[in-house]
């Protein structure tokens, strides 16, 4: 006990909630999935036949060759040889979690806590019961109506609030609670005048929340009578409960998402939704609580699995809903952690789709969610008419201020390309090369496909592009789009284009000092070296004929690509001849070679 005093029990706990032990284990055991758990070979015997495992749903590892078993925290301690504190430290680190400051009052305030979760729990004991009885009437035919049986409101613990304003406190002072613990974890409210405190829900079917730590941190409740000033009431802000780092039915739904092999959560609007999901055997949903997602709920949602979908109705406010999403999550995007979108016919929501219209309807809603960057290019297209050139600038504006808002600045030169590929598009610009290549299979000689290949892509004119990007930035004002879409074919010019993109993006202004300074620091020295050695140097000019030279460069080694296409079928055609034994496609078989060969030194001399 005495080696958890100075961060607490509370801190401990959810340290590690915010980490799975297999990502962590996962870095130095080559571990896979086996059912729930992972197994790999053990880290401290030499074995051929894996017995070491990692649960995350319970946060521990087990060997069962050595017998060694623990935590997160016990893992650093046994493989590195820390100490307590050491691998707490080294585990806050990995969890982006700031140590608290030495505080005597810790364990303290770990036991109060623990005070209030039993009183939570009390309270769940109460209102189930009533639920039961006499008095809960009404409200079981509430949840009849809402095609709830006893089984499912029994398993999800709901229960009944009565109308009287003391029942809850009648029943808990007789357990030997204090009002002002009450109060203190929501239960009650203490009047401003002074006067004794009464319960805070009172005529309501309630929900029990819990947090990631599985922890009954406090209720929603439903409202029976139509007078209510509220649908819906919430517990408080409490020690135990935070509206905003709260997801109903969470730690539940967080198990199930591994076991229905789903790339991450469902997330719906209310309790109501949560509990039809699950009855109908989609039991990895969850809901926010009466507000818009926080950024704290987008990061409970990314530890269950990398792209949740969020659940919307088909309506214009299901629509805004999901843009207030989109933009919260916008700043927290990173490799392999993003957000789809689901909209349902208008007018339901998930418990009426599926009353209505069954399981198999709300799976292809679910089937059909669309990725993130969908649905913000089609808010930031649509805002207004592009029939003007401003309009469509305007358009080019808003979608690198989107985009800039990524903190994450590849997953934010990523989204930028995919942007300027859209614009292309939508405004029939020049196509991108590899439009209408037929497969490589059709072509049988490798040798010759790639000498057409490397004729018509033109390495000489790829590395002239990024050679005067480099040497003038400035050009990108005018050609970010075209540069974008350039499919290099060259695995280091590929690696600058995206570089150079990158800081692009990032940057109100770049200059060549600037970006060369950002190339160095992403490891492109040496490929700078060898680009300015095999680039053959431009005379100096003015901007404008500068800008003109590269956009008909461009333009020129994309056209191209028709020819490559003509070429390639030519062979294929000359090919099948042979196959049927047409002697003279032997010969122009190979006269199209000798002039592929010649297309390529060509090439060498740009």
């Amino acid at each position: 006990m005495a080696k958890n005093m100075r961060f607490g029990e509370d801190f401990i706990e959810e340290l590690k909630s915010r980490v799975k032990p297999s990502d962590i284990i996962g870095r130095t055991v080559k571990l896979r999935r086996q059912g729930r758990e992972f197994a790999g070979l053990s880290p401290f015997n030499k074995e051929k036949t894996p017995s070491f495992f990692v649960n995350d749903e319970k946060g521990f590892y087990h060997c069962f060759s050595s017998g060694k078993h623990g935590d997160v925290i016990s893992w650093f301690q046994e493989t590195e040889g820390l100490s307590f504190t050491e691998a707490v430290e080294r585990l806050a680190g990995e969890a982006g979690m700031a140590l608290p400051a030495p505080d005597p009052e810790a364990a303290q305030k770990a036991e109060r806590q623990k005070g209030l979760v039993e009183w939570m729990e009390e309270a769940a004991r109460f209102y189930a019961a009533e639920l039961g009885r006499v008095r809960g009437r009404h409200a079981r035919q509430y949840l009849e109506n809402r095609g709830l049986d006893e089984e499912t409101y029994k398993s999800f613990g709901m229960g009944y609030a009565p109308s009287s304003h003391s029942a809850l406190k009648d029943y808990l002072l007789q357990k030997g609670a204090r009002p002002e613990v009450l109060v203190e974890a929501g239960l009650l409210i203490a009047p401003e005048d002074g006067k004794a405190p009464y319960d805070r829900f009172r005529d309501r079917v309630m929900f029990p929340i819990h947090d990631a730590r599985r922890r009954l941190v406090g209720f929603g409740g439903r409202a029976l009578s139509a007078d209510a000033k509220a649908k819906y009431l919430n517990s408080p802000e409490t020690p135990l409960f935070h509206k905003g780092r709260t997801l109903y039915h969470y730690p539940q739904a967080r198990t199930a998402v591994r076991n229905a092999g789903a790339g991450g959560l469902v997330v719906v609007e209310g309790y109501m939704d949560v509990i039809a999901l699950a009855r109908a055997g989609i039991e990895h949903a969850v809901a926010p609580l009466g507000t818009a997602l926080t950024e704290d709920q987008l990061r409970l949602l990314w530890q269950a699995g990398p792209d949740p979908i969020l659940c919307f109705d088909g309506d214009a406010a299901g629509q805004r809903a999901a843009y207030r999403a989109l933009d919260r999550a916008l700043p927290l995007l990173e490799p392999g952690r993003t957000l789809k979108f689901s909209f349902l016919p208008a007018g339901l929501d998930p418990d009426d789709m599926l009353r209505q219209r069954g399981r198999a309807a709300m799976d292809d809603v679910l089937r059909e969610a669309r990725p993130l960057v969908d649905v913000l290019w089609e808010r930031e297209r649509d805002r207004a008419p592009l029939d003007t050139p401003e309009s469509r600038a305007g358009l080019k504006k808003r979608l690198r201020e989107v985009a800039s808002e990524i903190s994450n600045k590849e997953v934010a030169g990523y989204y930028a390309s995919e942007f300027f590929s859209r614009l292309d598009l939508l405004f029939r610009r020049a196509p991108r090369m590899g439009s209408g290549r037929a497969p490589a299979k059709a072509y049988p000689s490798q040798d010759l496909r790639k000498l057409v290949k490397k004729q018509a892509t033109g390495l000489a004119e790829q590395r002239f592009l990024i050679a005067q990007i480099i040497a003038h930035p400035q050009i990108l004002a005018e050609a970010d789009e075209t540069f974008a879409n350039m499919p290099f074919t060259d695995e280091a010019l590929i690696g600058l284009q995206q570089a150079i993109l990158e800081h692009w993006l990032a940057s109100t202004s770049v200059d060549r000092e600037s970006l060369h300074r950002h190339l160095t620091h992403k490891g492109f020295a040496d490929d700078l070296r060898q680009l300015e050695r095999r680039t053959i140097p431009v005379p100096e000019q003015s901007e404008a004929d500068r800008v003109m030279r590269w956009l008909q460069t461009a333009q020129d080694l994309i056209g191209r690509q028709g020819s490559m296409d003509e070429q390639a079928a030519r062979v294929h055609q000359l090919l099948e001849g042979l196959k049927r034994g047409d002697q003279s496609s032997l010969r122009a078989l190979g006269a199209a070679q000798r002039a592929a060969k010649a297309g390529e030194e060509d090439a060498g001399k740009v």
